[in-house]
């Protein structure tokens, strides 16, 4: 025989003032055991009143203030009433609020289609919270892990434009390495933004990288603790504290080499660098020896130098590979600053796609030089040979260029 419990909720006094963003909360609710057979003969047993309605108060006249850039970390076990406060503030403050499990996710398209209004936008989007890997632009929601998957669902609140950014269950499901990071990551990008944060877990080894204003940690019954820090951006992930910057070998690189969205085939290196976090190899750059020619060196030094020089006095950065997981806690940078000085070369080079949305090289001390366009000739071709059938798009597909070949032996 099934037992159903009835469950009223009662609403105090409830308050909330836009002006100071003081929310004043009383939750209460009553249960009554449904009567049946076995609930009786219980209740006979320890001299219950089977019938009547028990009160249990869950937040009694409590006080929050909660300003439109803070960051809030409610925590607290299981049952204690984190989702009901978080439930109560999300509808307070709507409708200024994405909750990050009800963002619009479509599973059809390539991520880089789903984001933003624009290439650019999209591009930016997505390598703000982590995801700036060439392949996973083209790859679709359901092929990302459940750590990217979460860095997803962030750049789609970003993307809302919502002053409050709703998380609750927050990181759950992630590995605590990942999850600190994705803490560390939210904190900042809303601190950036001017945006506020409020985030509900069981969860309680994420307050060094979320860093809150405010700390909510809801007990059992109507206990509750409530308390303000300052609101200010944490700079630093916890994870880094634990890394170190060794010389790394061509086996640090085939680690990572599936992660760099060009050929794994390694430019002839003469010093290479890798990011340990504990035993595990979690960046890594190359450092490889100067092309002959290279586009804005002229313009940086203001004349051309002579072979010798590029041999003894240059360097190229051909490589700078960072695990997934780790990124947006600013280890690209890093590696690119820690190994700057022990390459002894008098000039470091480099060319880099991916440093337009993430310039971590200028973040390292680099100086940029110059930006490339294509060719108006090649872009005029190209229009032109469009009416025709031609598109440049698929150059660069193995499928269609094959699909030519056995067009051309017909």
């Amino acid at each position: 025989m099934r037992v159903r419990e009835i469950l009223r909720i009662t609403r105090v006094a409830k308050k909330f003032d836009k002006t100071t963003g003081k929310f004043r909360i009383n939750i209460r609710y009553k249960t009554r055991t449904e009567v049946t057979p076995r609930t009786v003969a219980v209740a006979e047993a320890f001299g219950l009143g089977v019938d009547q309605f028990q009160q249990h108060v869950v937040y009694d006249d409590v006080e929050l203030k909660i300003g439109p850039a803070d960051v809030v970390y409610i925590t607290g076990e299981s049952g204690s009433g984190k989702s009901v406060l978080l439930k109560r503030l999300e509808r307070e403050l709507a409708p200024e609020t994405v909750n990050i499990k009800k963002v619009r996710v479509d599973l059809r398209k390539p991520l880089i289609d789903t984001v933003g209004t624009t290439l650019e936008q999209g591009l930016e989007l997505l390598s703000r919270v982590g995801l700036n890997d060439a392949f996973l632009f083209v790859r679709r929601y359901s092929q990302l892990s459940d750590g990217q998957k979460y860095r997803y669902r962030i750049a789609k609140m970003i993307e809302s434009g919502k002053q409050f950014w709703v998380m609750d269950e927050f990181c759950a499901t992630l590995d605590r390495d990942t999850a600190k990071i994705v803490a560390f990551n939210v904190q900042k990008l809303s601190r950036q933004l001017g945006k506020a944060v409020l985030a509900a877990t069981t969860h309680t080894d994420l307050f060094e990288d979320l860093k809150p204003s405010v700390h909510v940690h809801k007990r059992f019954g109507k206990e509750i603790e409530v308390k303000y820090y300052p609101n200010e951006i944490n700079e630093t992930c916890s994870l880094t504290k634990e890394m170190h910057v060794e010389e790394g070998t061509r086996e640090d690189y085939k680690k990572l080499a599936a992660f760099h969205y060009r050929s794994s085939r390694l430019p002839a290196p003469f010093k290479i660098f890798a990011l340990k976090h504990r035993e595990e190899t979690v960046g890594v750059i190359v450092y490889s020896f100067s092309p002959a020619i290279c586009f804005g060196r002229k313009q940086a030094l203001g004349r051309t130098p002579t072979m010798q020089e590029l041999i003894h006095d240059f360097a190229w950065i051909s490589r700078v590979v960072l695990h997934p997981k780790y990124r947006t806690i600013g280890l690209g940078a890093r590696l690119v600053k820690e190994t700057l000085p022990l390459v002894n070369r008098p000039y470091i080079e480099t060319i880099a796609v991916m440093a337009k949305y993430n310039p971590f090289f200028e973040r390292a001390g680099m100086q940029k030089i110059a930006e490339t366009a294509p060719s108006r000739h090649v872009l005029d071709a190209v229009e032109k040979l469009r009416p025709l059938g031609f598109n440049s798009i698929l150059l660069s597909s193995e499928g269609a260029n094959k699909a030519g070949e056995d067009i051309g032996a017909c």
